[in-house]
């Protein structure tokens, strides 16, 4: 027969789950849009949606689980939507000279690595906050694309790289009901599914976590690659971010010097409604693409209501990024208040010591 789990366990067993509070919310917010979508339009809850919702916005997946892992040690990665600038004017400039399109890729990857590897130099080796470091390489970024060109420069028809918008049908059904994947939602998939690896089945992941707050010096004292980590961190975000000006610039087919511009933004509200604690130390990658559903299935929704006024969609981005917050405050509150008398440490260290030990599962 087995022994009753003791209050102790109990307490343990749910401060360790409250970093997935956020998570459940936003797949039950993801739900209630669409619910709401189908009450409004009566056609919204279909395959046709479905796909338009994952091909149209891969490369905001991709972006959103870059942002996560600065995030994750309470850090912040400005840069991410400059580099889709300068990665399309650079691709688009090569392609327009004849380049061969997998050389073109990979110089618009390695770009956003660049830029990846300066902030992180500067985070790591000039021990400047992230904010500064990026900000500093978004102003870089941006300048050197509006040199290249300030004017959209638009891919042949023809060119190899546009095929990453082509549609692979995997249901063709009645009306609405065909589900289309782009080779670019493939692309996005391949990389949240390397991105999950890194963090939940390496050391390099672990450190991140352990990076985070509320005890960032406890990574160093327990001896684990701190600055190897730190440089890993914006060359994790920069690369990613160049990988998603590839499947961007294959979607539309252009690259100009303003692409970019404020997703930076679009990307922190993604993973904070997906389950990242803005602070650092819990959160997921997983958690950030159903951040990204609902922050592009939220755009859609409005869209489709032409009584809603398009400037709407700030305001309500902005309340929907004040709930997820205020549920963080409230899991950092319950937390505290769950402490029993005498512990050592308090239950913050829990929550956080409870993700990294997820990512060992």
């Amino acid at each position: 027969m087995s022994t009753p789990r003791s209050s102790h366990d109990n307490m343990s067993w749910m401060i360790r789950n409250l970093p997935k509070i956020p998570t459940y919310v936003a797949i039950v917010v993801f739900v209630v849009i669409f619910i709401i979508g189908q009450m409004s339009y009566g056609s919204f809850f279909t395959l046709r949606t479905v796909s338009s919702l994952l091909n149209d916005n891969a490369y905001l997946i991709i972006l959103a689980v870059a942002m996560t892992v600065p995030i994750l040690t309470g850090g912040i990665d400005l840069s991410v939507g400059a580099v889709i600038a300068l990665s399309s004017v650079v691709g688009c400039t090569l392609a327009n000279g004849g380049t061969p399109w997998p050389l073109v890729v990979i110089v618009m990857v390695l770009t956003g690595t660049l830029i990846g590897a300066l902030s992180g130099t500067l985070v790591r080796f000039f021990d400047m906050q992230p904010f500064i470091a990026t900000l500093a390489t978004m102003y870089l970024a941006q300048g050197i694309a509006a040199m290249i060109s300030s004017e959209p420069i638009v891919l042949a028809q023809d060119y190899e790289l546009r095929n990453l918008g082509a549609k692979i049908t995997l249901i063709d059904g009645h009306k609405n009901q065909d589900l289309k994947i782009s080779v670019g939602f493939l692309v996005a998939t391949v990389v949240v599914l390397l991105a999950y690896l890194v963090m939940h089945r390496t050391r390099t992941g672990r450190t991140i976590y352990a990076l985070g707050a509320p005890a960032k010096d406890s990574a160093t004292l327990m001896g684990l690659p701190v600055g190897r980590s730190l440089s890993s961190i914006y060359l994790l975000s920069g690369t990613m971010s160049g990988v998603a000006a590839v499947v961007f610039v294959g979607a539309v087919g252009k690259g100009q010097n303003i692409l970019g511009q404020g997703w930076e933004l679009n990307a922190v509200a993604a993973a904070v409604i997906g389950g990242t604690i803005i602070t650092g130390g819990a959160g997921y990658v997983l958690g950030s693409v159903v951040g990204a559903l609902v922050f592009a299935t939220m755009n859609l929704t409005i869209i489709r209501d032409g009584r809603i006024n398009p400037e709407a969609t700030t305001i309500i981005t902005g309340l929907l990024l004040l709930l997820f917050v205020i549920i963080q405050r409230v899991i950092v509150h319950v937390a505290e208040r769950r402490r029993p008398a005498g512990a050592i440490g308090s239950d913050q260290d829990r929550v956080q010591e409870g993700q990294v030990e997820a990512t060992r599962a």
